[in-house]
């Protein structure tokens, strides 16, 4: 993916969780192999200085559980930054073949509907299986003790648990990589929902921005700022 990519829009800077370190000799040619599904997809170009672009890409999110055969957990992520802020994000689960993408302020795809705040009499937060113990005790100090916990893996599919509508918030209290969110923040910025971290904190995702992010992740379709508030003092 990070060779087509680099093949498709030389000088773009691209920054990828797993790539070789010398291209293979065959590059698959991005641009004659779009899917007719994309073809069909009329939108309006906006012309930017490629310097000002940053794409992160990973390849595949949610390894342990691939490896573990939870292929439903599993994604690959493509996004596009314009100086630091997410614009496109592409969400595309390969095992059902299903893709999710947006373009803030432009157009999302078709499985991707605004949700209305959920009714649900208590809140479902989901959190990584991987340390969903550790998660657990912060989201009930900070949201109550009713609260529903569900652990899942890929912070691809996690985002798109949220942007469903079937959970109400995505919480990580650790350090995660860019490539693994920046997509996921577009998708929830064109639905009009919102990532930050923990404390409200703003995500860049620019060429000289830190790959990690800090003070963990916490993503919503509605009501954001009032998370923010209820996790003040219990981080």
């Amino acid at each position: 993916m990070y060779y087509g990519l680099t093949a498709a829009f030389p000088g773009v800077h691209i920054i990828s969780e797993e790539h070789d370190s010398t291209a293979p000799e065959n590059v698959p040619d991005l641009k004659s192999s779009v899917p007719e599904c994309v073809k069909g997809i009329t939108l309006d170009d906006v012309t930017v200085p490629r310097e000002r672009v940053t794409v992160w890409i990973d390849p595949l999110d949610a390894t342990q559980e691939y490896t573990e055969n939870l292929l439903q957990y599993v994604t690959t992520m493509v996004c596009i930054a314009v100086d630091g802020q997410p614009v496109i994000g592409v969400i595309h689960k390969p095992f059902t073949n299903e893709t999710a993408w947006a373009w803030v302020g432009h157009q999302t795809a078709s499985m991707l509907k605004a949700i209305p705040e959920s009714t649900r009499e208590h809140l479902v937060i989901i959190v990584s299986r991987s340390h969903a113990g550790l998660v657990q005790g912060i989201a009930r100090g900070a949201l109550g003790p009713s609260i529903e916990i569900v652990p899942a893996g890929g912070a691809g599919y996690k985002v798109l648990e949220v942007a469903s509508g079937r959970v109400d918030a995505y919480i990580h209290t650790t350090l995660i990589k860019k490539w693994d969110i920046c997509a996921g923040n577009a998708v929830l910025n064109a639905l009009g929902g919102r990532m930050t971290t923990l404390s409200g904190g703003e995500l860049y995702y620019g060429k000289n921005d830190p790959v990690k992010a800090e003070g963990g992740i916490l993503a919503t379709l509605h009501g954001h700022d009032q998370y923010v508030n209820k996790f003040d003092g219990h981080l």
